[in-house]
């Protein structure tokens, strides 16, 4: 582990290798205030890379080793994320744009990512996306549509869906089982974030494309 400066990580249990990326920000002010609590054993979170907001990437965890990042939560039916994911920390509180250098840097993190552990763009996902009921990150600033353009990400289409068929589809393509508010929410803040209301036509059409495109399991 030579040149991973977070001592906050260990096996991935059952000796699996990484199938999801997990995309999260810091909720920090700062790079530096950042990568001092990825680092400080006492706080006992980590990522595998932070992003500063100028662009610069920093390797804390080795890919191979199991990271602390994404806490309690499910995805396409695994749970402890944390064995089959590499987590990337993004510099910004949650109330600003994602910065031009800092979204460049994070197209190239995660091409090469994708290709050295076979990780398909559907497999890159929110932090909100695993944990719905607690997390918001990386949030509605965060530019998904522009990684689904690069093939970093997927970005649904609109089919015809009746509302009611929402929350099937939106498992079958990977969400966990959880409160239908907290799914609507988590789904939106990733493929809709300017929706307001209940629960339309237009989020059961979206999430009936991606469960047809990409069905977990």
């Amino acid at each position: 582990m030579n040149g991973y400066p977070s001592p906050n990580f260990g096996e991935r249990r059952g000796g699996v290798r990484p199938s999801l990326i997990v995309l999260h920000y810091t909720a920090m002010a700062s790079c530096a205030e950042a990568r001092e609590r990825l680092c400080a054993p006492e706080h006992e979170v980590s990522a595998h890379w932070l992003i500063s907001e100028t662009g610069e990437a920093e390797a804390l965890v080795d890919e191979a080793m199991r990271a602390w990042h994404a806490g309690a939560g499910e995805w396409a039916g695994l749970s402890d994320i944390n064995s089959h994911s590499i987590g990337i920390e993004l510099v910004n509180t949650g109330s600003q744009p994602f910065p031009e250098p800092q979204m460049a840097a994070l197209e190239r993190i995660l091409a090469d990512i994708m290709a050295r552990w076979e990780i398909p763009a559907h497999r890159v996902i929110a932090h909100s996306d695993m944990a719905p009921t607690r997390k918001g990150d990386p949030g509605a600033r965060f530019d998904w549509r522009r990684l689904a353009l690069a093939g970093l990400s997927v970005w649904p289409g609109a089919v015809k869906a009746q509302p009611e068929s929402f929350n099937a589809h939106a498992r079958t393509f990977g969400y966990p089982n959880a409160p239908d508010a907290a799914l609507l929410s988590a789904f939106r803040l990733r493929f809709r974030p300017w929706a307001m209301g209940p629960l339309d036509a237009v989020d059961a059409g979206l999430a009936a494309d991606l469960a047809q495109r990409y069905p977990a399991g």
